[in-house]
């Protein structure tokens, strides 16, 4: 496994260091003038401080200098942050679509907020208070990731609304791609680039270069970087939601399968399934998973050869991804830490 480059790990505290100022002022303010609001303020820290990889804000704050900014300009912390903000955002609603029960080894927000609801005997329905009150703490998210994004022209707003399309558009794909069993290779790719690798990796880049400069020449070089490698680092992820273990990535193992996620890992799978072995696969989706289901559908894709497939697929699209910014005009220092990212990003544990 390729360790976190040196650059990941700084970016990552300053961008904590300016999501922590950011709440604890907010927090302060609003429990202020209503002590009630401690709770979802807290969630929200708890969601954005907590963890998570920062890939967003590095990727933002190489794109930015790349293009001519300067590394000590805060405008790329902000818009780093911003990115968290709306990952929050997206999470918080993604737990409640998934009816995830775990984040990051803790309870989701959803469930802890059912939870106090009950264990103080309020009144009404436990579970659509959970689920409302996530929804609105996420939109509180959202609602902040706008707000750090104040110095941007009208090409970076331009290209920062149009990556939330992107990413809604995603999210709901991949939430019906689940309800229909989505199963066809290109449908699963197209909602793994739209609801993760885009606005993961080119569309940062995009938003750092226009931080920088709103006329730069790097939207092409960097989407030919970008995409390829956002569609390895959502392969990962595939490979990560089906044989990751929960100890490392915070959820349970197999979620991917018990939520019967539309995923290129399961179409490629059924591609090259034998008869018996599709039977095993067509449980996905079909049936409630059994820790030993669960432990044969790993199995099965392992054995049909889509597991080392896919590990071949994550390989070549980061050699193509590698081979697009080598010939980027840019700075050979940054060169050389997009490619130590593109590294990491396809060789990750979590």
């Amino acid at each position: 496994m390729t360790s976190a480059p040196a650059s990941l790990r700084d970016i990552a505290t300053h961008v904590d260091d300016r999501l922590r100022a950011l709440l604890t002022e907010e927090a302060a303010r609003w429990v202020g003038f209503d002590a009630d609001l401690a709770t979802p303020f807290a969630e929200l820290t708890r969601m954005v401080v907590g963890g998570g990889k920062r890939l967003r804000p590095v990727f933002t704050f190489w794109g930015f200098v790349g293009a001519g900014g300067a590394a000590t300009d805060a405008r790329v912390i902000d818009a780093g942050a911003a990115f968290e903000l709306l990952h929050a955002f997206a999470l918080f609603h993604d737990d409640i679509m998934d009816g995830s029960v775990t984040r990051r080894g803790a309870a989701t927000t959803h469930e802890s907020m059912q939870a106090e609801h009950r264990a103080r005997s309020w009144s009404g329905d436990a579970r659509r208070f959970g689920d409302g009150a996530a929804i609105l703490i996420g939109d509180l998210s959202f609602v902040y990731a706008d707000m750090l994004l104040s110095h941007l022209g009208p090409r970076g707003w331009q290209m920062w609304n149009e990556l939330r399309v992107e990413l809604n558009i995603g999210q709901y794909l991949d939430m019906l791609g689940s309800a229909q069993n989505e199963r066809r290779p290109e449908k699963a790719a197209r909602i793994c680039r739209y609801k993760s690798g885009k606005y993961t990796i080119e569309r940062p880049l995009h938003l750092g270069a226009l931080l920088a400069d709103e006329s730069t020449s790097l939207i092409a070089p960097y989407s030919a970087y970008g995409l390829p490698l956002g569609d390895a680092f959502q392969l990962r992820d595939d490979v990560l939601g089906v044989f990751g273990e929960s100890s490392v990535t915070g959820k349970p193992v197999g979620d991917d399968l018990r939520e019967a996620k539309p995923t290129p890992l399961m179409a490629l799978a059924l591609s090259r399934a034998t008869s018996s072995q599709r039977d095993v696969l067509l449980r996905v989706g079909t049936s409630v998973l059994s820790d030993t289901d669960v432990a044969q559908v790993q199995q099965t894709i392992v054995e049909c050869g889509a597991l080392s497939e896919m590990e071949t697929m994550i390989e070549q699209l980061t050699t193509q991804a590698i081979t697009a910014i080598s010939s980027a005009p840019i700075d050979a220092a940054v060169r050389a830490e997009l490619v130590e990212l593109a590294h990491f990003v396809s060789d990750r544990r979590v």
